[in-house]
């Protein structure tokens, strides 16, 4: 080979004085030899340059991490590093003894000259965003590799003199490097004159052209020494320019970290604002200033707008029309997120306000929100010395119409109330809702209760007008008010309000007025209902035994255990706290007493035992389990449970299903005060009953012919149901034998036997009357069935019914 060759012929000692050195530089691939001093002095140069474009190699490489590896960096680093490498190559070449290694150095000195040329297309493609280039580097690249493989296997780029050392250009060495460097001006040229260029760019740009023009020079120049000085000198040029432009980078980037920690500070003043300002108004104006100051344009606007779903959206502008860069941008985003989000902050607080004192179904205050209002006008009025009213509203039935007509009904019921009441008072009073149907109306400054009750009235009437074309419950009302100079307790004033609209819902009166009558009740009431509490406690409840007998015989066949409270040391009857009892849900526990109290009965006198199971005690879901452990094993054909008629005709299908489980026992079912209630004919036969008690008040009727013939009526439909009857409330002998001749087989009451907690009775002797006696005799028998005597009672004017204790029971 042609390299091998000259590696062999420049190995032996340089034929020149002691005092030159033999150099090799590239120039018209030439190699001559340059003055010692001067070689000294450039390389020198060369070395210096290197080393410089290889410092700010670096800078250029932290660019290059900091821009995102963007192409612009990344070729000046590419740039940068071929041209330090080349410079080194050169001035390692000047310095060089012939040989193998200047051979060598020169070749490498060449080809990354060549790399300077190649890099220089896309490096002007990054900056300047021209046109594509790769048919550029195609073309360039293939004319210096060209080149290079000439130089290594011809001698037409680099020849040896022959009998020398030395070595000189060939005749396409020129040519060829002119060509290349020919393409890459076309296309600066393309480049630079279809785009805008930085101020940079153009620099960096004029430096290259420099140093293409002094590299053309030194084709040029026929001076040796001259040649050989623009050889060394042409790279520095685009060094110079690469330097520049790291320099600006260095700055730049230097100027961009100022500013991004400015951002930054910003961004946390606005964040840090966020938590004290409770205005997204105020917040939004100062981070437009924040972003004027920073940014330098005094045009950035700023905008809060709301969006569906209780979103905001924020923008900052440049109110100019001035672009912004990426990370301005983003800038004026994160400020606008920090502003939407207080936004959102400040809307999500004041729902959550609203939600906590507001209803959501009518937008009326809530109950927590009247408490805070009640008190704070009755304060107020406390100081002026006015009267507070307050109107508490229940919508009645309203739970029963609920679930038949459908919670959507139910809705659509509760808003119209709500409208109705914000339509009938002031702007000043204030109308909340305190419970599913319950409202509340505060009237400050309130007249007279006379007026007071007008505005109740107003509201009962005006509602049912309202709904007259469709079906809309009636209100009950109650009114209170509070006076100057008594205790400030809302709370207080609230319950007397509720009290009245109870009180108007039981007397149906449909407003009533919390006066002191009605006060004295309540109390009346509560001491009731406490003496209740400590009866029950202290076991004062126990059962009296009615007899119940035979019609025919006067035998006493069962009995009925009637309730008794033994209290402050005389009995007291069912009719001073049974409704009490049953109101409050006591006569659940009472009803255990009586069941535990007749079970004691049926042990010591060896009788059946009817017992009264009021509705509310069917109602218990344990209702089974708490009568087997009050009545205890067994002796269920002994027992005789007494209900009442709304117990089993108000669709009670649990108690239906209740009282089959105790005939399934034995247990014997009665339907107490039959015909006083929700009776059914088509129904009875549905229900598990085994006995009809035929109500007093037909007893009492027995002496017309409309009460024979009601009486005939019942017994007819007990004997088609198959269903045994007995009469209570027998109090004459000619109901007694009325009743006989009708054909009822057992009766009750207080002239058979008054109840007691003693040893039950028969009667011993009876002397039935004719027909035309009994009705003689009726009248007189008036004056005489409630004598009460222990020992017998009257049946007329000239009969006596004796009796003693039933020595076989």
């Amino acid at each position: 080979m042609l390299l091998a060759r000259r590696l062999t012929l420049h190995t032996g000692p340089p034929r020149v004085s002691p005092d030159c050195w033999l150099t090799f530089t590239l120039a018209r691939a030439d190699v001559w030899v340059m003055d010692g001093t001067v070689a000294m002095w450039a390389a020198a140069l060369q070395f210096l340059a290197a080393g410089l474009v290889g410092g700010f190699c670096v800078l250029e490489w932290v660019w290059w991490r900091g821009e995102l590896r963007v192409a612009g960096a990344a070729w000046t680093l590419a740039w940068s590093g071929i041209l330090a490498l080349g410079f080194a190559a050169s001035g390692t070449l000047l310095l060089a003894p012939v040989g193998v290694v200047a051979t060598s150095l020169l070749f490498a000195s060449a080809q990354l000259s060549a790399g300077v040329v190649i890099v220089a297309l896309p490096a002007t493609k990054a900056y300047t965003s021209g046109p594509p280039v790769r048919w550029y580097v195609v073309v360039a690249g293939a004319v210096l590799t060209l080149r290079a493989a000439l130089w290594l296997g011809t001698d037409l780029v680099v020849r040896d003199l022959p009998g020398s050392m030395q070595a000189v250009p060939g005749p396409l060495d020129g040519p060829l490097l002119l060509l290349a460097v020919a393409v890459v001006i076309t296309y600066v040229a393309v480049a630079a004159g279809s785009v805008r260029v930085s101020g940079i760019a153009l620099l960096l740009l004029a430096s290259a052209a420099l140093s293409v023009v002094t590299l053309v020079g030194v084709y040029l120049v026929a001076p040796q020494s001259q040649a050989s000085l623009l050889t060394a000198l042409w790279p520095l040029p685009l060094g110079i320019g690469l330097e520049l432009l790291a320099l600006h980078r260095l700055r730049e980037t230097q100027r961009a970290a100022r500013r991004e920690h400015l951002m930054r500070d910003a961004t946390a003043r606005i964040s840090n604002a966020a938590w004290f300002l409770t205005d997204p108004e105020a917040l939004l104006v100062r981070a437009r200033d924040e972003s004027r100051v920073l940014l330098g344009d005094p045009s950035i606007e700023g905008s809060l707008r709301p969006l569906p779903r209780h979103r905001f959206v924020t923008e900052l502008y440049s109110g100019a029309g001035r672009s912004v860069t990426t990370r301005e941008r983003v800038f004026l985003m994160d400020l606008a997120l920090v502003v939407s989000a207080v936004a959102e902050r400040q809307e999500l607080a004041s729902r959550l306000g609203r939600a906590a004192a507001t209803d959501a179904l009518t937008h009326l205050p809530n109950r927590h929100a009247l408490d805070e209002q009640l008190r704070s006008v009755i304060e107020q009025a406390d100081v002026e010395r006015t009267r507070v009213g307050l109107v508490h509203c229940d919508v009645d039935g309203f739970k029963k119409a609920n679930d038949r007509n459908g919670h959507a009904w139910g809705d659509a019921v509760l808003v119209q109330v709500a409208d109705h009441l914000r339509s009938v008072v002031d702007s000043e009073c204030i109308v909340a809702r305190v419970g599913g149907d319950e409202f509340v109306i505060v009237v400050p400054r309130a007249g007279t209760d006379q007026s007071l009750v007008e505005l109740g009235r107003r509201i009962r009437d005006g509602l049912a007008a309202r709904g007259a074309d469709q079906a809309t419950p009636a209100i009950s009302v109650g009114v209170a008010a509070w006076t100057p100079g008594a205790i400030i307790d809302p709370d207080a004033l609230m319950t007397n309000a509720d009290t009245a609209t109870r009180e108007a819902k039981r007397t149906n009166a449909g407003v009533t007025l919390f006066d002191r009558a009605l006060r004295i009740r309540v109390l009346t009431d509560a001491r009731l209902l406490e003496s209740l509490e400590c009866g029950i406690g202290l076991g004062e409840f126990a059962s009296h035994f009615q007899p119940i007998v035979d019609a025919q015989t006067l035998e006493v066949v069962e009995l009925e255990a009637l309730a008794r409270w033994t209290h402050g040391g005389r009995t007291l009857l069912p009719g001073e706290w049974l409704a009490r009892a049953e109101q409050s849900g006591l006569i659940v526990p009472i009803g255990r007493a009586l069941l535990a109290s007749s079970r004691a009965g049926l042990d010591r006198f060896a009788l059946p035992v009817a017992v009264n199971i009021a509705a509310r005690q069917l109602a218990e879901p344990d209702f089974l389990e708490h009568l087997e452990q009050s009545w205890g094993d067994g002796a269920w054909n002994q027992l005789t449970v007494e209900v009442t008629e709304s117990a089993l005709f108000d669709d009670r299908l649990d108690a239906r299903a209740k009282l089959a489980e105790l005939r399934s026992r034995g247990v014997r079912i009665s339907l107490d005060d039959f015909g006083t209630g929700y009776s059914s004919l088509s129904r009875l036969a549905l229900l598990p009953v085994d006995v009809l008690k035929i109500d007093q008040s037909f007893v009492r009727e027995i002496g017309t012919d409309r009460g024979v013939a009601v009486l005939r009526a019942i017994l007819a439909l007990a004997e088609a149901h198959g269903l045994d009857v007995i009469a209570e409330g027998v109090e004459r002998a000619s109901e007694l034998t009325a009743l006989v001749e009708l054909g009822v087989t057992r009766v009750q009451g207080n002239l058979l036997g008054r109840p007691s907690a003693s040893l039950p009775v028969r009667y011993s002797q009876v002397r039935p009357q004719a027909p035309d006696a009994a009705r003689r005799t009726h009248g007189a028998s008036r004056t005489t069935s409630g004598s009460g005597e222990p020992g017998g009672a009257r049946t007329g004017s000239n009969e006596t019914v004796a009796v003693r204790p039933a020595a076989s029971v």
